[in-house]
């Protein structure tokens, strides 16, 4: 009987391409629109090459130093991505943040609590006071 070594018959792949092939499965399965999915710049032809492959249209933003935002999915999502998500998402308006959080399929009622805190006018924030 012969033993075979798994790393020889199977690929190993990093963290990163492991979480972008899952992001590719949900999209083609029609589980989410769009996705957004953040790696180090060093993955990111790894990234845009695995999408354009897949004929997957694509938006690649700067996310600091080291990182990128890779949006991917329907173009319809993407042209609206071009328009309002111009500065880092830490700069996004409250409003902006709450579309961007609804296209991206997060949960819409911590959607809506995330809007209120932002806006400073959710029941936790008048409690506070």
């Amino acid at each position: 009987m012969q033993t075979v070594n798994r790393q020889t018959t199977e690929q190993v792949l990093p963290p990163e391409a492991k979480v972008l092939m899952n992001h590719i499965y949900e999209y083609k399965k029609g589980v989410r629109r769009m996705i957004l999915f953040t790696c180090n710049r060093r993955f990111e032809a790894f990234a845009t090459n695995r999408l354009c492959r897949q004929s997957i249209d694509y938006v690649v933003q700067p996310a600091g130093k080291e990182n990128v935002n890779v949006y991917f999915g329907r173009k319809e999502c993407l042209d609206a991505i071009r328009l309002f998500v111009t500065r880092p998402l830490n700069e996004l308006t409250p409003e902006e943040d709450f579309i961007l959080g609804a296209m991206l399929g997060y949960d819409i009622c911590a959607q809506c609590e995330r809007y209120c805190e932002r806006k400073g006018r959710c029941k936790k924030c008048q409690q506070a006071q």
